[in-house]
């Protein structure tokens, strides 16, 4: 999707050196669901949405990960996602504010209604919505950087959908030149990424999840 490389330049600046860890899915899930945890999804989510820049990169991945075991996911097969992307490509981006507005109060943690949110803030010169937007995309896709460093399976970076690696292929600079090859494994799929001998992992989680 084209709406996904028009932040490059505002996300380079951001990543550092971050901490690596590892990432447990089973103790993000427990720990989400576990009201006197630290990482309780209710404190998280207030913090994301109320002063993002406060999340480190543990809190962040919680969130990023922790979205696997919502009931409330929005998919970008779904209707009401398409609607959304239709008004950013006619440009009607009232309506497409308003149509994000409502799809982030259901998924805040959706990478691709954050984007879409921030191109028509952009758009209609909204600073302050676009500024705390940007914020939590930071965070969250910083929490993606610290997943791994992507020089092996083991220590693959690790990404929710196939979209969210085509966020970090961006970030990474990992372009065209580069060839893909995939391997399956149990709940996942490793796209390696390959240029002059040079190889990024990437593992793409596939999970039939309940709550």
């Amino acid at each position: 999707m084209k709406y996904h490389f028009f932040l490059l330049f505002v996300l380079f600046s951001v990543f550092g050196f971050s901490q690596k860890s590892k990432i447990d899915l089973k103790t993000i899930e427990k720990s989400l669901r576990t009201e006197d945890s630290p990482y309780n999804y209710e404190k998280l989510i207030f913090k994301f949405k109320g002063y993002p820049k406060s999340l480190d990169s543990i809190e962040a991945q919680y969130l990023y990960y922790g979205r696997n075991f919502r009931n409330d996911k929005i998919s970008t097969s779904d209707e009401s996602f398409k609607s959304l992307v239709e008004a950013f490509k006619q440009n009607n981006f009232a309506d497409c504010i308003k149509q994000g507005k409502a799809l982030y109060g259901k998924d805040p943690t959706n990478l691709d209604v954050l984007l879409i949110l921030l191109r028509a803030y952009d758009s209609v010169k909204d600073g302050n919505n676009f500024i705390h937007h940007l914020n939590q995309f930071r965070a969250l896709t910083e929490g993606i950087r610290s997943s791994g460093d992507g020089k092996s399976e083991k220590t693959a970076y690790i990404v929710n959908s196939v979209g969210d690696e085509y966020i970090l292929l961006n970030i990474l600079n990992i372009g065209q030149d580069y060839t893909r090859s995939s391997k399956a494994s149990k709940d996942a799929m490793f796209d390696i990424w390959q240029k002059d001998g040079k190889q990024i992992y990437i593992k793409i989680l596939y999970l039939e999840l309940t709550n």
